[in-house]
């Protein structure tokens, strides 16, 4: 257990920064799982606006709690989903 005054405070701090972290994280695996269940259904309409969402949160999210070069090959790969599930449909 922290003992210093600035060590309590870091203690607090981490639990904090750990539950939104973890939520940020949940939402962005929610949002991407509903993309990629659009794009294998081949609802091109659905895909596009899930794609959508999955990425504005994958962008808000990069350099926070995904490292940038993360949150963009998950997007790409994403993308490159819903753009084969377009073609299909």
């Amino acid at each position: 257990m922290a003992n210093h005054k600035s060590a309590k405070k870091r203690a607090r701090q981490t639990v904090k920064r750990n539950e939104t972290n973890r939520s940020r994280r949940s939402a962005i695996r929610t949002l991407s799982k509903e993309a990629e269940t659009a794009a294998t259904a081949g609802d091109s309409a659905a895909s596009v606006k899930a794609l959508r969402r999955a990425e504005s949160a994958l962008s808000k999210d990069a350099g926070k709690t995904l490292h940038w070069k993360t949150a963009a090959r998950k997007t790409s790969r994403l993308a490159k989903r819903a753009k084969a599930a377009a073609k299909k449909a």
